[in-house]
């Protein structure tokens, strides 16, 4: 059964494929194309890594074309993503290439009018490319098809959904209770794109502007959703599902196959891991995301198991698992450390009942941000 350890490409310094498996995995999840952050990595070559959005291969000629062209990483003409595959090959054992996709600051500063538009008009958000979005669109197959062609076992889309208003940019500030209504409302997308494809979108539109409005202009926190913004967002899901089914066509075009990372869990329990409310998958469609039809178009399906709670794992897994059906491949992710996880027996409970729930693997973020002591309860899990 195969369990993966996620890698961003910079942590490699120093670590070979047979000391990343070591931890108690049977493969590797290499980031191919990242987004900037600011890490703390506890075991690596500095101890504050900061990273830039791009690829970490040469662009080739999938771009030609293409309006959108990934930034390219320092580094990447060594061609890191292939060496280790073959230290992976030469071990028998999978490479997963994991690529975020529409959340790119680069590219949003490069080009505005490819990002969210909230309902007032407002192009603030830089690092959502927009789904409905034809120039994204064609980015996200290139892209694909990019990371593809590295070799790997498959190919794992992050981001290839719509963003929330909470992780738009970096240094996010507002000073006003929008409450969680508001807030959902001025995420929501109303670029031309996405009123030419979704019905109902000029009054969708004004709802939400007479929402967040209210908030603005000193009225409480608006905690209800109008059953018209409901619709809206749940009307986006086939431009997500369409846009997934072109991907994995592309993916399988060179050899591979995709996995749909739905990140609804991190939009729950990243912060601390405690996700409250019905389970993750009931909620997907706040970013566009339908698993049960995208079941249809994607091989395989992972979901952010980010919780303390194990029951709140089984619940998340059970939902995914009804939703999916049976014959999806689903992959569970879990953080073996902080804020989730608390010894190495807390972690063997959660893998125990990630498999009983109904997940096929379970995989383990993060290699580079997690300190040894943390990485050494996979193995015993």
């Amino acid at each position: 059964m195969d369990s993966s350890l996620y890698v961003l490409v910079e942590d490699l310094h120093g670590a070979d494929a047979a000391q990343i498996l070591s931890h108690g995995v049977s493969s590797i999840t290499i980031g191919a194309a990242y987004h900037r952050a600011r890490d703390v990595t506890p075991h690596g070559r500095t101890r504050v890594t900061f990273r830039h959005d791009g690829i970490h291969f040469p662009l080739g000629d999938l771009f030609d074309g293409v309006r959108l062209v990934p930034p390219v990483q320092k580094g990447a003409d060594e061609e890191p993503i292939r060496a280790l595959r073959e230290q992976t090959q030469a071990l028998g054992v999978p490479l997963h290439g994991w690529g975020v996709f529409l959340h790119n600051t680069t590219l949003g500063l490069a080009f505005p009018d490819v990002t969210q538009e909230n309902c007032f008009g407002d192009r603030a958000a830089p690092a959502d490319l927009c789904p409905s979005n034809p120039d994204v669109r064609a980015y996200a197959v290139a892209l694909a098809r990019a990371i593809a062609r590295q070799g790997v076992d498959s190919v794992v889309t992050e981001s290839l959904h719509f963003g929330t208003f909470g992780h738009g940019y970096h240094h996010e500030r507002s000073f006003v209770d929008l409450g969680p209504a508001a807030e959902f409302a001025l995420g929501l997308c109303f670029c031309a794109d996405c009123r030419a494809l979704i019905e109902d979108a000029d009054e969708a539109r004004s709802e939400a502007t007479r929402l967040v409005s209210t908030v603005l202009d000193g009225g409480p926190p608006a905690h209800d959703l109008p059953d018209v913004l409901t619709a809206y967002a749940q009307a986006r899901t086939p431009i997500v599902t369409t846009l997934a089914a072109s991907v994995a066509e592309a993916v399988a075009d060179e050899g591979s196959q995709l996995t749909f990372l739905d990140l609804t869990g991190a939009v729950r329990g990243y912060a601390d891991g405690r996700p409250t409310g019905a389970p993750a998958a009931s909620s997907a469609w706040r970013i566009g995301v339908d698993p049960t039809s995208l079941s249809t178009v994607v091989p395989s399906y992972a979901i952010l198991c980010y919780a303390q709670e194990t029951t709140r794992v089984a619940e998340d897994i059970t939902a995914y698992r009804k939703a999916l059906g049976p014959e999806t491949t689903l992959r569970a992710v879990l953080r073996p450390g902080l804020p989730d996880t608390t010894s190495a027996d807390h972690l063997s409970a959660k893998v125990t009942t990630a498999h009983t729930s109904g997940a096929d693997t379970v995989d383990y973020y993060q290699y580079g941000l997690a300190p040894l002591p943390t990485l050494a309860r996979i193995g015993t899990s």
